[in-house]
């Protein structure tokens, strides 16, 4: 047994020994330079400077002049070291600093309690996710780097130490402190990211430190209220709590913040605060872990920080309390270097001169912490002190890059924490109806609107319960969010009763995705989960966490994070979905796919130069690189009248020409595919009527690569105007629907149905051109219409939305939008005053796609930027968008070719394609294997294989009369192209 102990012994002695730090956290590479500094320095002060030099007092940026001159005076007078600053700006911190620190004879150490970044403690408009968020991700080099840019953020304000990285392992779900401050409740996974925070922010040179030691994770009391308890023995404080600083120690920790705790298996004073306790700051933080770096108290403000229990000899407790600077002194003399944030500290330096000159502390301890507090100046390059420029400070701490940090971390975060199998992601969008239901008491637009650009998603309110459920029945998918507020990491995270009752209702006749934008701890709420076939946990309910987890939900992101703390017996820690994104198109900023934004900037200047110059009233534009919408914006107004409708994002317009690639070219690469036609497919073949007529032998290929020497257009309607009025002809045309004239092509205009085929014979019997050459021509669509509907006998408009719009979720492109949209919703074309004689909103603006009864091959479509960037994206991918393969990679590729190049035509199938020459419908400066298409209303859309961008342009140059194009003669959409070319940086 002797020899047990004696193995024992040695194990936990060499234990002990490998976490201590085997150099001085706080001392630098210059080691001999920086001692000569503390040395003079200190040799330089008297005692009471010296003595100033371990407090730290608390500083509010945004405080009155009283205030700011009550510091000055300790300062001046008390000689203090440090300080610690909360709320305000970041421009009055600046400033107020650089006025303290000139007031200081020696400069003075700063810091921060900025956990999560600077914008909980500024007036800044950007904020890094909650530790429980970070602990969420399996990739510690996101949160090292998140470490690091805290650190530039701190720097860059002249903050030397950060009150971070919290490292209580957080294993109480009602701790009301810690929390979603914590990384969680697996010791491992709370190492190993705090660690790669503290090498992140530290890499910055601004100084971490750890708290709250010896652990703050298991409590449910408020430390800033009362002294909490932590009533563990001391193997499971070792093995757990301990755990982190062992780590964190060996690894070069600069600093550790003492908890405000009661630890009885610590100390045997009952009720006494292990900040003021020897054996835990000493013995076990300094000697047992071998800790040589800073040791800072909580705030010595906290209740119950002077107060304690004390046993007396024969086994009686009185209740002593600590009063005038008595508790700083304490604290001292439990081994802490410096006193944070004293209730009193005039009264508590004069206590400490007075224990100097008693001996209760000697010069060695008292140079022991000030020297180290000197290298800790050192370090971070106070004997070289400049003032805070506060040119761009704002601006340097809300830079790009965090911004796309913050997106990337919550993308690695959202953890999909149940998962019905084929539920999520999203697909086969034709099948579903999906509605939103908004729980909790903050906002939830950004998740809606985001889960809109997939696909058609409608809001469900209700008072009532009842009410709800029956307006949910025409729903097969319900998507409800917890939205609680996302202020600060102590908001209340939790279902209401109500709230349950209704959730469990939806989940028993929907099917139901639950998105908690709260921390995971909301999910003990749930007493069952059994008919909730998913649940995602997105931590936080800020805009970016809203729009990544819809993101999420439909593919276009992978679902990456696990749950960093058990939820219950349904939900353990590490729990967590992983699937790959499906191809749908994602949405960031342009630097995460290697694009500037400030280039991007000069797209905004075309346009509004565009707009204002009376191009066209509106805008909608759109970029999108390696499958991510980078730019998406709108310019003007649908009309020019002052009252008009501003331009957004679900408005629509008249593609015009876009429907050749939209719509019919499509349908085609299916029926090529499925062998029913090929390229060189003769007329006379596909439609019998074309036999013997000049048209017979014109192949598919050179129809649509306009080589077939078919005339550009033919004014169908100019045959049904009146030859005298030239107004519509009543023996073509009458202001009401009846069986014979049910041809609608406008407001109370409808024409003879028969006069539908007239058109078709009109192409079938007109004559070629007299040359061969390329030659654009609308007619091939009206030609491939007709046979494309007769061989699935079925109209254009229902055949593109069946096989192409509902699945990819182009649920804002459509033929006819006038009977399915507000006009509020939809972009006019035209003051026609020379056929249709009326505003032309909502009807197709060709003439001839209108006597089709607005369904054209060639024209007809209307759509918003967004949905024609999923179709666009779809070719881009080969075939390929949202889980599912419309075509085979080598059917894009037969279409998107230049047949006849050698031709001096630069037309693929049915795409257009760059210019051959020096001018075309491109920038010049785009790859070769680009593809697109351009519009008569002022629509262009186009994608890049090489560069993998998508480019769209809608507009409605049109308005009010088509007249003269200016977009094309000023090269508009290409100058813009030119531009989102120039804005690649890698």
């Amino acid at each position: 047994m002797r020899q047990f102990y004696l193995l024992l012994t040695l194990s936990l002695f060499s234990f002990f020994n490998c976490s201590a730090q085997e150099d001085n956290p706080l001392v630098k590479k210059d080691a001999v330079g920086q001692n000569k500094w503390v040395d003079s320095v200190y040799n330089s002060m008297n005692l009471n400077e010296k003595i100033g030099q371990l407090f730290m007092v608390q500083v509010f940026s945004n405080q009155d002049i009283k205030s700011k001159n009550k510091i000055v005076k300790l300062i001046k007078e008390q000689h203090i070291g440090g300080l610690i600053y909360s709320n305000g700006g970041p421009v009055r911190q600046a400033k107020l600093n650089n006025e303290l620190q000139a007031a200081s004879k020696i400069p003075l150490l700063v810091g921060m309690d900025a956990e999560w970044g600077l914008s909980m403690r500024l007036d800044s408009t950007y904020a890094f996710p909650w530790n429980m968020t970070l602990g969420a991700i399996k990739n510690n080099e996101l949160v090292e780097k998140a470490g690091r840019q805290i650190g530039e953020h701190c720097k860059r304000l002249g903050v030397h130490f950060n009150f971070a990285p919290v490292v209580d392992i957080n294993t109480n779900p009602k701790n009301p402190i810690i929390g979603n401050r914590s990384f969680g409740e697996d010791r491992d996974n709370v190492t190993e990211k705090a660690l790669a925070f503290m090498k992140g922010m530290q890499s910055a040179g601004v100084l971490a430190n750890a708290k709250h030691f010896p652990g703050h994770g298991d409590t449910d009391a408020d430390s800033h209220k009362t002294l909490p308890t932590i009533s563990f023995d001391k193997a499971r404080i070792d093995s757990v709590e301990l755990y982190p600083y062992r780590r964190l120690i060996k690894e070069g920790l600069s600093s550790v913040m003492v908890a405000h705790l009661n630890v009885p298996s610590l100390e045997a004073r009952s009720g006494f605060p292990s900040s003021l306790s020897k054996h835990i700051v000493t013995d076990i933080l300094k000697e047992r872990l071998g800790f040589k770096g800073l040791i800072f108290t909580d705030a010595l403000t906290m209740k119950g920080a002077a107060d304690f229990i004390e046993k007396s000899i024969d086994g009686t407790t009185n209740k002593k309390i600590i009063t005038g600077g008595e508790i700083d002194l304490a604290a001292f003399l439990a081994g802490n270097d410096v006193m944070l944030m004293s209730e009193a500290p005039e009264k508590a330096i004069a206590k400490f001169v007075d224990a100097y000159n008693t001996e209760v502390i000697t010069e060695e301890r008292l140079a022991h912490s000030v020297k180290k507090i000197l290298q800790a100046k050192y370090k971070v390059g106070l004997n070289h002190y400049k003032p805070i420029g506060t040119h761009n400070l704002v601006e340097d701490l809300n830079r790009i890059k965090d911004d796309a940090l913050y997106e990337e971390l919550l993308e690695n975060a959202i953890t999909v924490a149940k998962n019905k199998p084929g539920l999520l992601p999203l697909r086969k969008l034709e099948t579903k109806s999906i509605a939103y239901v908004k729980l909790g008491d903050d906002e939830g637009s950004d998740f809606l609107s985001e889960l809109q650009k997939y696909t058609r998603v409608h809001e469900i309110k209700a008072e009532k319960l009842d009410e709800l459920l029956n307006k949910l029945k025409p729903y097969n998918t319900v998507i409800v969010g917890l939205h609680r507020s996302n202020a600060n990491p102590w908001k209340s995270y939790k279902f209401t009763d109500k709230e349950l009752v209704w959730l469990y209702e939806i989940a028993r006749t929907n099917t139901v995705i639950l998105d908690l934008f709260v921390k995971p701890y909301a999910l003990l709420d749930l007493n069952t989960v059994t008919n909730i076939e998913g649940i995602v946990v997105s931590y936080q309910n800020s805009p970016i966490a809203q729009q990544k987890s819809a993101q999420l939900i439909f593919g276009a992101i992978a679902a990456k994070g696990s749950l960093p703390v058990s939820a219950g017996e349904h939900f353990s820690v590490g729990q967590g979905e992983i699937y790959n994104p499906i191809n749908r198109l994602a949405y960031t900023i342009p630097e995460r796919v290697g694009m500037s934004s400030s280039q991007l900037n000069k797209i905004d200047s075309i346009a509004n130069h565009a707009v204002n110059s009376g191009m066209t009233p509106g805008i909608q534009l759109l970029v999108a690189r390696h499958g991510k919408v980078i730019y998406n914006k709108n310019f003007g107004k649908h009309t020019y009248d002052k009252n008009a409708e501003s331009v957004k994002f679900n408005d629509i317009y008249d593609v015009a020409s876009l429907t050749k690639i939209l719509a019919t070219l499509p349908l085609l690469m299916e029926l090529e595919e499925q062998g029913i036609l090929s390229l060189d497919s003769k007329l006379s073949k596909l439609i019998p009527e074309y036999k013997g007529t000049n048209k017979e032998n014109i192949t598919i290929k050179q129809m649509l690569s306009h080589y077939a020497r078919l005339k550009p257009w033919i004014p169908f309607y100019y045959a049904t105007l009146d030859s005298i009025t030239k107004h519509p002809d009543p023996k073509y045309y009458r202001k009401k629907f009846d069986k014979t004239f049910s041809v609608k092509v406008a407001d109370e205009l409808y024409m003879r149905k028969d006069y539908k085929d007239s058109i078709q014979g009109i192409i079938k019997d007109t004559d070629l051109l007299s040359s061969l050459r390329y030659r654009y021509s609308d007619l091939p669509y009206y030609i491939l219409k007709k046979f494309i509907e007769k061989h699935y006998d079925k109209p254009l408009d229902e055949l593109t939305k069946d096989h192409f719009y509902e699945s990819l979720g182009a649920n804002h492109t459509m033929y006819n939008p006038n009977n399915k949209v507000s006009n509020k919703n939809i972009v006019p074309t035209e003051e026609d005053d020379y056929f249709r004689y009326q505003k032309i909103h909502g009807y197709v603006h060709d003439m001839g796609a209108a006597m089709q009864g607005g369904v054209g091959g060639h024209a007809g479509v209307f759509s918003n930027a967004n949905d024609v960037a999923k179709i666009m994206q779809m070719y881009l991918q080969k075939g390929y968008y949202g889980g599912k393969r419309y075509f085979k990679p080598e059917t894009l590729d037969k279409f998107n070719k230049c047949y006849y190049c050698d031709k001096d035509n630069r037309r693929g199938i049915g795409f257009d394609k760059p210019q051959l020459g020096d001018s075309g419908p491109t920038c010049g400066c785009i790859s070769m294997t680009s593809f697109g298409h351009s519009g008569f209303t002022g629509t262009y859309a186009w994608a890049d294989p090489e560069e993998e961008i998508v480019y769209i342009f809608l507009a409605n140059r049109t308005y009010p009369k088509a007249g003269k194009n200016l977009l094309l003669r000023e090269n508009i959409r290409t100058n813009i192209q030119e531009a989102i070319y120039e804005a690649i940086i890698e």
